[in-house]
C-alpha cells in the first residue's frame, strides 16, 4: 500500500501568487518550509488569517492542499471566499507573509497494484482531489473524473485542464439537469461496467459519499473520502470535529483532523 502521510511543521510561508480563478475562488501560492512542502493528497493545513479588528477570525482555518512541490519549496491552496477568514487571505499580496501549521491529518492511500480509480469532485471539494490525481499519475494509474457543479463557470476551468493533462477521462455534471444523483450514479455505474475500476474516490458532499458508498459496496470496490468538517484546533485535542463511524459492526468516534481526514468509505456513517 502506498500510504501518502508527511511530518507537520509550522512557520511563516511567503505569498508568491494570489489569483482569482473565477468570481468565487482563489488561487494561493506559498513559499514554505521543507516539512511544509511534503504535504501529501488529501492532508491539510491549519492558516492564520491575517485580520484585525472586527474582522478578525477567532480561530485557524482549516485548508487542504491544492499542490505540494519539495523541489520548487511551495505549496497551493484553491478557496472559495465566503467569510471573514478567506476574506482576509484574498487580500494578501505577493510578498506578505502567512502564518500556517502542517501538514496535518492522513491523506490519499493507492494501492500500487490498481490499475485504474474513479474520482468524483464538487466544487472546492476540486481542491484536495487534484493532488491525488498527480499521485496516481505518478504511479501511471489510470484515472476517469466526474466534476459536478451549479453551472459551467462554476466548473473552474483551471482544474478541470489539470486533470485532463494528467491523461484523466473528464466528465462534467451540471446543475441544469445532468447533476441530479440519479444521473451520476448512472454515469458511475456504466463506468464501472466499462473499465472496472479499483476504487472510488470523493471530497467532502454528503450526498456523493452516501452514493458512492452504496455502489462501492454493490460492486465490491474499495473507496475512500475526505471529509469536510469544522475545525477548531485541528490536531485532535478539542474534539470539535468528532464523528461516528462504522467499524467491525460497531459505531465508533473519531476525530476527522486526526484519524482523518480521509476515511474508506465503508467505514463512513452516511
Amino acid at each position: 500500500m502506498l500510504t501518502l502521510r508527511s511530518p507537520h511543521d509550522d512557520g511563516t510561508a511567503l505569498i508568491l501568487r494570489n489569483e482569482w480563478v473565477n468570481g468565487d475562488y482563489k488561487h494561493m501560492v506559498v513559499k514554505a518550509s521543507h516539512a511544509a512542502c511534503q504535504a501529501q493528497p488529501g492532508q491539510f493545513f491549519t492558516l492564520l488569517c491575517p485580520a484585525e479588528g472586527s474582522m478578525a477570525p477567532f480561530f485557524r482555518r482549516p485548508m487542504s492542499t491544492y499542490g505540494a512541490d519539495p523541489h520548487r519549496g511551495e505549496v497551493e491552496f484553491l478557496y472559495k471566499v465566503t467569510g471573514k477568514g478567506t476574506l482576509a487571505l484574498s487580500r494578501l499580496q505577493t510578498g506578505d507573509s502567512l502564518d500556517i501549521l502542517g501538514p496535518l491529518g492522513k491523506g490519499f492511500r493507492l494501492q500500487p497494484d490498481w490499475q485504474h480509480i474513479v474520482i468524483v469532485a464538487r466544487g472546492v471539494g476540486l481542491a484536495t482531489l487534484a493532488p491525488l490525481a498527480e499521485a496516481a499519475h505518478a504511479h501511471r494509474i489510470a484515472m476517469t473524473v466526474i466534476l459536478s457543479a451549479r453551472s459551467q463557470h462554476a466548473l473552474l476551468a483551471p482544474s478541470q485542464q489539470r486533470f485532463e493533462r494528467l491523461g484523466a477521462r473528464v466528465l462534467t455534471a451540471l446543475d441544469d439537469g445532468t447533476s441530479q444523483l440519479d444521473v451520476i450514479e448512472q454515469m458511475l455505474c456504466d463506468i464501472i461496467v466499462q473499465h472496472a475500476p479499483d476504487a472510488l474516490f470523493t471530497c467532502g458532499s454528503k450526498r456523493l459519499t452516501a452514493l458512492l458508498k452504496r455502489l462501492a459496496a454493490e460492486y465490491g470496490i474499495a473507496g475512500q473520502v475526505a471529509m469536510e468538517e469544522q475545525m477548531v484546533c485541528g490536531l485532535g485535542m478539542c474534539q470539535c470535529c468528532t464523528k461516528v463511524f462504522e467499524h467491525d459492526g460497531k459505531h465508533i468516534s473519531r476525530r476527522v483532523c486526526v484519524e482523518g481526514p480521509v476515511f474508506d468509505l465503508s467505514e463512513v456513517v452516511a
